[in-house]
Parts: structure tokens; C-alpha cells; sequence
């Protein structure tokens, strides 16, 4: 198991920029893949930027060039900045871990409580 807490979230005007962190309860050399998800209000949750344990990188179409997502294995923690960003970046970012378990199967998904981004025309 692992326990994921994000922060950075907060409020931005329009072209500014955040960075979100994804600390890890224990060490993040095992997760297959470290991600970043959003919900928007009446939206379905949609995938943000994954890093896999290779270092292969995957964005959203929406945010691809904007964001960047990077990891720091001796803190257990991955992050997301997010520069330019727009009105419609707003919604509730989760981080993901997807770990093999021994239960439940290969790349068990974990998710974070998530954390506010709020946009402001």
C-alpha cells in the first residue's frame, strides 16, 4: 500500500503558474507509474501527465508543453508544474500511483485526496 498527499494547489490568475507535489508514504522505486489526474466541476476525471518508472513521459493533449511532470525518488515525491495556465485548467488535481499488488493485481491504482486549482480570468 501507499498513502499519496498532494499540495501546491491554490489560486492563479491567467498565464500563471503553479507546482503541485505528490508525496509518497514510501519509496516510489516500486510505482509503475506516477501521474497526475484533474476533475473539472460536471466533468468526467481526465489524465493530466504520467512519468513511468523508465522515465517515459505522457501528457494530456490540452496541456501538453504547458505542464511538466518530474520526480524526486530520495524525497518520494513527484511533481507537476504547470506554467501559462488558463481558465480551464481549473478543477481538483488527484496524483496517482499504479503499484503491483500482490491482492488486487498489476498496476493497482492509488489515488491522493486532491487538491484545489482555481484559474481566474
Amino acid at each position: 500500500q501507499v498513502q499519496l498527499v498532494e499540495s501546491g494547489g491554490g489560486l492563479v490568475q491567467t498565464g500563471g503558474s503553479l507546482r503541485l507535489s505528490c508525496a509518497a508514504s514510501r519509496s516510489i522505486l516500486s510505482i509503475n507509474t506516477m501521474g497526475w489526474y484533474r476533475q473539472a466541476p460536471g466533468k468526467q476525471r481526465e489524465l493530466v501527465a504520467q512519468v513511468t518508472r523508465s522515465g517515459r513521459t505522457n501528457y494530456g493533449d490540452s496541456v501538453n508543453g504547458r505542464f511538466t511532470i518530474s520526480r524526486d525518488n530520495a524525497k518520494r515525491t513527484w511533481y507537476l508544474q504547470m506554467n501559462s495556465l488558463k481558465p480551464e485548467d481549473t478543477g481538483v488535481y488527484y496524483c496517482n500511483a499504479e503499484i503491483n499488488n500482490p491482492t488486487y493485481g498489476p498496476d493497482y491504482a492509488y489515488w491522493g485526496q486532491g487538491t484545489q486549482v482555481t484559474v481566474s480570468s
